[in-house]
């Protein structure tokens, strides 16, 4: 377990997290539905909702400024709008 994380590590781990949200959409979208699919919203919408609690929680730390925090999620909800307008 990790006793102390560097700011730097915080914010490797955050990206990393956005990262795998990112495939796991593309991989859901690629073979399970289209994403007008209510389910694909949901899996959407529930995997924002927990990666802005933990950008919360990295924050409320004082592992990362709020400001970066916002912008992680604001990039994470940018790339995946850009999913759904480039089906469209």
């Amino acid at each position: 377990m990790i006793n102390n994380i560097s700011k730097e590590d915080a914010m490797a781990i955050l990206k990393e997290d956005a990262g795998k949200i990112k495939n796991l959409v593309n991989k859901q979208r690629d073979t399970l539905c289209l994403l007008s699919c209510p389910a694909f919203e949901e899996v959407v919408d529930t995997q924002l909702f927990g990666f802005s609690r933990e950008v919360n929680f990295v924050v409320r730390c004082a592992l990362i400024e709020e400001k970066a925090g916002k912008k992680l999620i604001e990039d994470l909800e940018s790339d995946l709008n850009g999913h759904f307008h480039a089906e469209f």
